[in-house]
């Protein structure tokens, strides 16, 4: 990865960007590159206009050029001048120079970035489908769990099977049985940090017109998803939340059986993953204990505490001990 692409990615990744500077190097490149164009395809979809076709023509432009279907250049800039973060601007301005660096990867690399990214913008362009079609105003459901689990497939899941082919193919090999089950726990991983984002971020989800819990299952309680602008909701609210807090926690402990998976000397490779694993059960801590709909209270790990979680793990993976200890603690009791 060239040093544009390295200062775009620090930018605009956040905290991922702590889990990056841990991975193998090996491997560092190919999964900062996915993320990247992940996240500018990302910032597409969120864009604000007023005719959501604008924006599935960017996606479908955008996601032609990385398949190798159109070499021609993409022009972004009216996207760019509607974003209010400077960093996210930037990203859309430099869209061709980071879609030609799929050209560093061997042809199996590339393949494997091309079909992550294919099912991710996917699941993008049905959100978009799904949510640009109401009238301003309006919160549109999903309309079912499936709908929901397929949806934390196509943007999260999906990414946990590209991570572990990456894996698999610069550090280590498994036999065809640990393959099948390391690639079903990769899903799960990746649906575990997606559902977590859903469900810490409903207002912000909400003032977008969006609601990602079930229509069906908020009229089974007695609600119906305006009712979820009001703070007050939220006791009627909390018995439907606390059960997608445990689905999510049954992800999140298949994802500690990943980790598991990963042969110890791979101690970077265990840390890269513990790392989100740490900071996702920190955030589901905080979304029992607190009142989710309160949009004035953002549930959020504050940057001090992740840096302390960092700290913690990369001085434990190294020693078999500390590190069997502390993937104990993060199981579900």
């Amino acid at each position: 990865m060239d040093r544009d692409n390295r200062r775009l990615l620090k930018a605009n990744s956040r905290s991922f960007y702590l889990t990056l500077k841990v991975l193998p190097k090996r491997i560092r490149s190919q999964i900062g590159t996915l993320y990247l164009f992940a996240r500018l395809s990302d910032t597409i979809a969120d864009s604000t206009v007023g005719d959501g076709a604008v924006l599935l023509r960017a996606l479908s432009a955008y996601n032609e050029r990385i398949q190798g279907l159109d070499s021609g250049p993409l022009d972004l800039e009216g996207l760019a001048s509607l974003q209010a973060d400077p960093s996210e601007a930037d990203l859309l301005r430099n869209v061709n120079s980071i879609t030609s660096s799929i050209g560093d990867f061997s042809a199996t690399d590339q393949a494997h970035i091309r079909r992550c990214l294919d099912i991710i913008i996917g699941g993008q362009r049905l959100d978009l489908e799904r949510f640009s079609s109401g009238e301003a105003g309006v919160i549109t459901c999903l309309q079912s769990d499936a709908e929901l689990d397929d949806y934390a497939y196509r943007v999260a899941g999906s990414v946990g099977e590209f991570w572990t082919h990456v894996s698999l193919g610069h550090c280590f090999t498994l036999g065809a049985e640990d393959r099948e089950r390391l690639f079903a726990l990769a899903v799960r991983f990746g649906k575990a940090l997606q559902l977590i984002n859903i469900l810490r971020d409903i207002p912000a989800d909400l003032a977008l017109g969006r609601c990602y819990i079930p229509e069906s299952a908020l009229a089974e309680i007695g609600l119906q998803p305006e009712d979820l602008l009001d703070p007050t909701n939220f006791e009627t609210f909390r018995p439907l939340y606390n059960h997608w807090l445990d689905i999510t926690v049954g992800h999140l402990d298949a994802a500690v059986e990943y980790i598991e998976m990963l042969p110890h000397r791979h101690f970077r490779l265990r840390a890269a993953c513990m790392l989100p694993v740490l900071i996702g059960q920190r955030t589901l801590q905080l979304c029992r204990q607190g009142n989710v709909l309160d949009s004035e209270h953002r549930i959020k790990v504050l940057r001090p505490e992740i840096k302390r979680i960092s700290r913690r793990t990369l001085f434990a993976v190294p020693f078999k001990g500390r590190s069997q200890r502390l993937l104990n603690r993060l199981r579900s009791p």
